[in-house]
């Protein structure tokens, strides 16, 4: 992946350090940045004007639409979409003249889904399949499909893999269809 013929799409504008990896088929567009031991899985695609810091790793298969900073210490699973300008945040007490600055982790698992300028504080966990809505400012580890909207974002219900909403969090009866977990 570092050496010969690329086997991934980095566009001519996008900046894409030699210590990263990246995985094959991935799509690399307009004015992205990928900064030093940085891991990206295969078949990913990430939009225009995305940042992926040092040290981060990202699945395969994700979608990171145009717009999002992937943070030092943000870890995002497999098959995780990333809505347009959702914000990660690192440290819970960030200050410009800090000499210690905390890195935070903060782990997105498989399935998850974040919609557009939802904000994710560090130190949680989003779990497998869940859906956190557009706008969203989630301030709490989720569980595994849990549905969150809102300011702060509370779990309002439950989704299934497929992102059906399911009725009154009954994790047995998909409404539309899909499979439930």
């Amino acid at each position: 992946m570092k050496s010969g013929k690329l086997n991934y799409f980095v566009h001519d504008s996008a900046v894409v350090h030699q210590d990263a990896n990246i995985g094959m088929g991935t799509r690399i567009w307009d004015w992205v940045k990928i900064r030093e031991n940085a891991t990206v899985g295969e078949n990913c695609i990430l939009g225009q004007s995305v940042y992926v810091d040092i040290n981060v790793t990202i699945g395969s298969r994700c979608k990171i639409q145009n717009g999002v900073s992937v943070y030092q210490g943000v870890s995002l699973g497999d098959d995780v979409f990333v809505g347009p300008n959702a914000t990660f945040t690192n440290d819970r007490a960030p200050r410009a003249f800090s000499e210690n600055w905390q890195i935070i982790p903060t782990i997105v698992e498989e399935g998850a889904s974040i919609g557009a300028n939802a904000t994710i504080i560090c130190g949680v966990t989003l779990g497998r399949y869940c859906m956190i809505a557009a706008g969203a400012v989630v301030t709490k580890s989720i569980p595994p499909f849990g549905l969150v909207m809102g300011n702060p974002g509370r779990v309002v219900d439950y989704v299934d893999e497929a992102g059906n909403r399911l009725r009154n969090g009954d994790r047995s009866k998909p409404s539309g269809g899909g499979t439930s977990r």
